[in-house]
């Protein structure tokens, strides 16, 4: 027997106890890899919430994991053990179908999430196909480079699916865990950055964080002035807002990408769009190989997400911190 010990939920909203469970044989496939940090992401919370209707208790959270790999099945490829890989959203992929042979593995029909349907990495250990487990490249802290797992991967995938250029005029609404990411990235990659924000006291953070001009997202008249401007809109938090303000900020041919998970509908009058061909769009994470750029884009220009840490025997304070709305900017769990 394989005794994995974690952290687990038994109903929607319940706090965390520890918890452990017999994973079975080791498959073919995947690989093994004991956890030493994991990023505390909000799909975690929403999971824990069932929110979304699908979560299955009990339930571990975690998709952010960084760890060593302790086991490979025979058929896992390009890993070796002691290596430090890390673990985000996805866990299993087909590898046959279309979308898999196409580079889109976190298309693929058959995806299993890290956190849906199976135990995630709030843990010591966690089990994955070997495609899913990610080599950490040496120039980024294990400590720190969690959350580029989800969160971060998930504000660069746009930037590669879409073509945007270094010369592109780029906004980014909520500088949160997610928007704080996205202004370092869109920073580093050339664009002129704006920060969207309802929070006037996060207007120095974000400029830190690379933001050329900061606006208040509750400013009409401030949002309406900017009609025309933005090659690119990268809407990251979970609420409804002005979209018609917002599409008239698009310039001729921009487009409205939307990562933050909101749970109302988006109205949009087809003139919006038909007028300026503009478009909207939305996006998951990534595949394996835009998780390797993404990697190796923030090595190559020091890229990291603002963290506060928490062993991982205090998950259920770090869960309230977040609850609340307090952390700044991502939470990461340190095991031991």
């Amino acid at each position: 027997m394989s005794t994995i010990h974690a952290w687990a939920a038994k109903a929607a909203g319940a706090r965390l106890e520890p918890f452990e469970y017999d994973p079975g044989p080791l498959g073919d496939e995947q690989v093994e890899i004991a956890i030493e940090h994991c990023g505390i992401c909000h799909s975690d919370l929403s999971m824990l919430d069932n929110e979304w209707g699908m979560t299955v208790y009990p339930f571990v959270p975690g998709h952010e994991g960084i760890g060593r790999v302790v086991a490979c099945g025979p058929q896992a490829l390009g890993l070796s053990v002691g290596q430090r890989v890390g673990i985000g959203w996805n866990a299993h992929s087909c590898l046959h179908c279309a979308e898999c042979i196409a580079g889109r593995q976190h298309l693929c029909a058959q995806v299993q999430g890290t956190i849906t349907g199976r135990h995630g990495a709030f843990a010591d250990r966690v089990r994955c196909h070997w495609v899913w487990a990610v080599p950490l490249p040496d120039a980024l802290s294990a400590a720190e480079s969690g959350p580029l797992l989800c969160g971060g991967i998930t504000v660069y995938s746009p930037l590669e699916l879409h073509g945007i250029r270094p010369t592109d005029r780029v906004g980014v609404i909520g500088i949160g865990g997610l928007g704080h990411m996205a202004l370092k990235f869109c920073h580093a990659w050339g664009c002129e950055v704006t920060a969207f924000t309802s929070s006037a006291s996060k207007e120095e953070e974000a400029r830190a964080f690379g933001a050329h001009r900061v606006v208040s997202s509750r400013d009409t008249a401030a949002i309406k002035a900017l009609a025309g401007t933005f090659d690119l809109i990268l809407d990251t938090v979970n609420v409804t807002l002005d979209w018609n303000a917002l599409l008239a900020a698009l310039a001729p041919g921009g487009r409205l990408h939307v990562v933050g998970a909101a749970l109302e509908p988006i109205p949009i009058p087809a003139f919006a769009l038909i007028s300026g061909q503009k478009s909207i769009s939305g996006s998951p994470t990534g595949s394996r190989g835009s998780i390797d750029a993404m990697l190796a884009f923030a090595a190559r220009h020091r890229i990291a997400p603002q963290t506060e840490h928490f062993p991982m025997s205090r998950v259920n304070d770090a869960m309230d911190h977040l609850r609340a709305g307090k952390a700044r900017y991502r939470i990461v769990l340190d095991a031991g």
